[in-house]
């Protein structure tokens, strides 16, 4: 279970960024975190994988006081979490499949067991036949979907996708949306955000609403209502 528990964040002296958000999000949950730019959406994100510390209030996962892990334990600690981003952030100069072995070789995964997983990977988001090549020779939906199967390589608890598909074309959208619905089904929790009013009416999935750092909304099946 990932748990906020009355986080504050502020930046310098008078810029709050959070202010006493609690929420709990049950371990199969696909919830979608929305709000206006600056409502504190990537706050929210960054505590939750330790980027950043709050500077009130309690963050925990599973067993784990995010707030209070020291540098040494968070590569452990986001074993458990998978994280993809709008900009996909791909190493050029690897191919599809490397992109993905990359992590799994930083993580002292044998080269045996990397060139059978990889491939799978590859194959559930759709890609098995783009794996040798390069981010210049992918579409950007996609490199997103590379990104995804990179987050998921190691079969992570949570999933966070911070903006996803903000650069993506109607039809690469609903592609990513799809395989983002595949991992919540086989068990990871999913935590979205995102600005897209038409994918959170469309899911039909718990929402949690920000604005200017505050929960304003939190709806169990939920519209994209500011």
């Amino acid at each position: 279970m990932l748990t906020f528990q009355n986080v504050t964040k502020k930046y310098g002296d008078s810029s709050v960024a959070l202010e006493k958000v609690s929420f709990k999000v049950q371990p199969t949950e696909f919830v979608s975190i929305v709000g206006r730019s600056g409502a504190g959406k990537s706050t929210v994100l960054k505590l939750l994988i330790g980027e950043d510390r709050p500077s009130k209030g309690q963050i925990f996962f599973g067993s784990y006081e995010v707030n209070k892990l020291k540098s040494g334990e968070l590569p452990e600690f986001r074993r458990h979490i998978g994280v993809i981003f709008q900009d996909f952030r791909l190493l050029s100069k690897k191919t599809a499949f490397e992109n993905i072995a990359f992590t799994l070789e930083v993580w002292g995964r044998p080269q045996r067991e990397i060139n059978e997983i990889v491939p799978q990977v590859l194959d559930m988001v759709g890609l098995k036949d783009k794996m040798f090549n390069f981010p210049a020779e992918l579409s950007g939906g996609e490199k997103q979907r590379v990104a995804i199967a990179r987050a998921m390589i190691n079969k992570p608890d949570v999933l966070i996708a911070d903006e996803p598909t903000g650069s993506l074309d109607p039809f690469n959208t609903w592609e990513v949306i799809k395989i983002l619905n595949k991992i919540n089904e086989l068990g990871s929790m999913v935590v979205l955000a995102t600005h897209d009013k038409d994918i959170v009416n469309t899911l039909g999935r718990r929402v949690i609403t920000l604005d200017n750092g505050r929960v304003v909304k939190d709806d169990e099946s939920g519209k994209f209502i500011l």
